[in-house]
């Protein structure tokens, strides 16, 4: 069974892939920090969803952003010092960088949040459900007949349909996602389709360091491009087919699998 984290390295760099799978039997403590620090900010927004509920529309924005705030930064502090006496080391810059988008994402929320109650009418409790959906995160969905496994960041649901969202600390390209989240998101759709019987038209890239949600159309062309990736790594790992890359000096250099690859290449 093909796991989408396997989809996702292979679009990032198939030779990565391949030396994960073939070579590397050390468990990787940059991908585990990866995860940690994902479940972080998924606290984090459930944090924020908790504080909207408080706020009221007749606060200033300084009010509003203390409101928010409550409780966040003191959660962040610690769980990162928890994870720095067990197996998981983050840096001071990643820390930083963790406080800093949180930050951000705050005071975004506190001016949309404003503006909301102003317009509407409604203290926060009434305006909750438009910047937190119902949803449900970090969700493991398999399917036997397409071999693919993986766990959604995150499935909204409004209405009745259900939107798969990836959540990203990376920085966005110009316009629309990268690649690998489009390919990932539509794993994750067509996964979703399986699981609970619908149809999903649309998912959504969540770029944190940004504060900025972009939408994926999951159409035919994108669909054909997961199962031509499927091959590809199905190849890898079952048949343990060397891939064929070009180096990348920007993707290598921030590569865990760097002198690795210089030795097989």
């Amino acid at each position: 069974m093909i796991n989408i984290s396997s989809i996702k390295m292979h679009m990032y760099c198939p030779m990565s892939l391949y030396l994960k799978t073939h070579v590397d039997t050390n468990e990787n403590e940059k991908y585990n920090s990866y995860l940690e620090i994902k479940n972080l900010k998924i606290d984090i927004q459930d944090l924020m969803q908790k504080n909207i509920r408080k706020i009221k529309r007749q606060m200033n924005l300084d009010e509003i952003e203390k409101i928010l705030s409550q409780n966040i930064y003191e959660y962040i502090k610690s769980t990162t010092e928890s994870m720095n006496s067990s197996d998981i080391h983050l840096t001071p810059e990643q820390v930083d960088d963790i406080n800093d988008e949180t930050y951000f994402n705050i005071k975004t929320l506190s001016i949309k949040a404003k503006k909301a109650m102003t317009i509407l009418d409604k203290d926060g409790f009434g305006i909750t459900e438009m910047f937190f959906p119902n949803c449900i995160y970090s969700y493991l969905i398999k399917d036997s007949q397409l071999e693919l496994i993986g766990m959604c960041d995150k499935i909204e649901i409004i209405d009745g349909r259900y939107y798969p969202i990836s959540i990203k600390s990376s920085n966005p390209p110009i316009k629309g996602v990268w690649d690998q989240d489009a390919v990932e998101l539509v794993a994750n759709a067509i996964l979703l389709e399986e699981e609970f019987d619908t149809e999903v038209f649309v998912g959504f890239v969540d770029y944190k360091k940004i504060g900025d949600r972009r939408p994926v159309v999951m159409d035919v062309d994108l669909r054909k491009s997961l199962f031509s990736v499927i091959r590809e790594v199905k190849e890898i790992i079952e048949n343990k087919k060397l891939p064929n890359v070009k180096k990348n000096p920007k993707k290598c250099m921030n590569c865990e699998y760097e002198n690795l690859c210089e030795k097989i290449s």
